[in-house]
């Protein structure tokens, strides 16, 4: 079906139709609908050439990933754009990976969007004073951040959680159990989210009067590998730690591991607490020890940046408003007091 005769079917003009279908404001919500459900229904897809001449507007959300030899694919990431991905197909938005040299991807931006090849971008992962967020606001293209950047002079959009809220509630019951030697196993501390969750670690010992010690933090590529070989570093050394926080349950499964290895019982001779991104394929009640977890969706926090992106796209949503999720503390089995 056509969007003439889509128009001669539901006896509206192909104008009113296709502002119907593309969100413009003037035409009525009881409108509207008729005719996304009549498009349902009967198959129609518009053009994506015609629809981009009508509104100006492509119908995709773009993201520029780094690739190279030293790029991992991050299982964290695939999470989030499952996320993404379910919102935009229910929304007739399509989304675009952009490769680029993971040394040089201001180049990547600059062309898709003098290109006009997407309507909006979104980053993920953020750094300190992350050159790709001052790059998307000079350029002008719509944007979402999923995390936070500090050291910017302006204000953006994003969506976070609250990294140093959750590290701080975790770190705050293990010292009520009466830990004193912490450690943190934390994710890549050049990343923002890493840097709120070490601080939240750092608050809640410094209010028992109690501190983070340089030899009980490990920061790592979030894999299984990297929380075992980081376990057995922190497990082997003089005064080992009584309990660990760690960043993923990816590490978590590497410190369950490592801790096997050096018969240490778990929570009697180490208590854990790991965050959790909801993983459908990775339960913290099915570890052989329940976790007790930060838990916070990350396939939602990916549904959620779709979602304001197609409402900054269409004119509905602007500004630079944040959001900061909180986080659940989920106890289980994994965890006790001090011995």
């Amino acid at each position: 079906m056509n969007l003439k005769q889509l128009s001669l079917m539901l006896e509206l003009s192909q104008t009113t139709v296709s502002r119907a279908l593309n969100g413009y404001p003037e035409v009525s919500e009881e409108t509207r609908r008729r005719v996304t459900d009549a498009a349902k229904r009967h198959g129609y897809r518009p053009n994506p050439s015609a629809r981009r001449l009508a509104t100006g507007k492509a119908g995709m959300i773009g993201y520029v990933m780094p690739t190279g030899a030293s790029v991992d694919i991050d299982p964290h990431f695939v999470e989030f754009l499952s996320g993404l991905g379910d919102y935009a197909r229910g929304h007739e938005l399509d989304l675009v990976l952009s490769p680029a040299d993971a040394q040089d991807e201001e180049t990547t931006y600059r062309r898709i969007v003098a290109n006009k090849q997407v309507d909006a971008l979104y980053i993920s992962a953020p750094y300190n004073a992350d050159k790709r967020v001052a790059l998307a606001h000079q350029l002008g293209i719509p944007f979402i951040v999923h995390g936070r950047s500090e050291g910017l002079d302006f204000d953006y959009p994003f969506i976070d959680i609250d990294n140093e809220g959750a590290f701080h509630d975790a770190t705050r019951l293990l010292v009520q159990l009466g830990h004193k030697r912490v450690a943190l196993i934390n994710g890549d501390d050049t990343q923002t989210f890493a840097i709120f969750r070490e601080r939240g670690v750092r608050r809640a010992l410094a209010e028992s009067g109690l501190v983070l010690e340089p030899k009980n933090i490990r920061s790592e590529i979030m894999t299984e590998e990297n929380g075992y070989r980081a376990a057995r570093r922190l497990l082997e050394g003089p005064e080992a730690p009584t309990a660990i926080v760690c960043s993923s349950l990816l590490m978590a499964l590497g410190i369950v591991r490592a801790a096997r290895d050096l018969n240490l019982s778990m929570p009697r001779d180490l208590s854990l607490v790991s965050h959790d991104d909801v993983f459908h394929w990775l339960k913290p009640e099915h570890f052989s020890v329940p976790l007790t977890t930060t838990r916070s969706s990350i396939r939602a926090a990916g549904a959620r940046v779709a979602e304001r992106l197609a409402a900054r796209i269409s004119g509905v949503e602007d500004g630079a408003r944040g959001e900061v999720w909180p986080v659940d503390l989920v106890v289980r089995g994994s965890i006790s007091g001090a011995r």
